[in-house]
């Protein structure tokens, strides 16, 4: 797997059918990880119909990840009735760390970005003028142009929080990151 790729869901707080045929992985409002029906390694090569199909032009090769929230949003001042809670990022921005560890995939603009981020870069595809993630409910304050970076922040202190573990876990010896 090559890249990451960040969502919300525009639904309610629980994945639906729908979501779990969509994404990877989904993260409900009291940030337990649901499971999609595909596994990321059914993105490698995106020919049949047997794949998570969330970023059109954008699926070879990526994990879809969803927090399950914002239907109804519309603007950061009218967001809805189910906005992103702040367990709910912070389990989601957990997971991304470890599914960058697990696969090897680095933290930068160009391998873990939010879908807005991947239409931006791909006007062409069908991932263009999509709007998650623009809004972090539980951090009011990050700017729209600003969600990516804030979002590949938190998902590399939670990977170092996952390094600190392991060491303390191996007894502080010397362990590769």
């Amino acid at each position: 797997m090559k890249r990451l790729i960040l969502h919300w869901s525009a639904g309610a707080y629980e994945p639906s059918a729908h979501d779990k045929r969509c994404y990877h992985f989904l993260v409900d409002k009291n940030g337990t990880v649901h499971n999609g029906i595909f596994k990321p390694e059914d993105n490698k090569i995106c020919r049949t119909d047997k794949y998570a199909a969330h970023t059109g032009g954008g699926n070879t090769g990526s994990i879809g990840v969803a927090m399950c929230a914002m239907a109804g949003f519309r603007d950061r001042d009218r967001v809805g009735a189910y906005p992103i809670t702040l367990e709910q990022f912070e389990s989601t921005m957990k997971l991304c760390a470890q599914l960058c560890e697990q696969y090897a995939i680095e933290i930068s603009p160009d391998t873990t970005m939010t879908h807005y981020e991947f239409g931006l870069k791909n006007p062409k595809s069908t991932s263009a003028g999509k709007i998650d993630i623009i809004y972090i409910p539980p951090y009011p304050w990050v700017a729209q142009t600003q969600t990516g970076s804030f979002i590949r922040t938190k998902i590399k202190w939670y990977k170092e929080k996952l390094h600190e573990k392991r060491k303390e876990k191996n007894g502080n010896k010397h362990t590769p990151d």
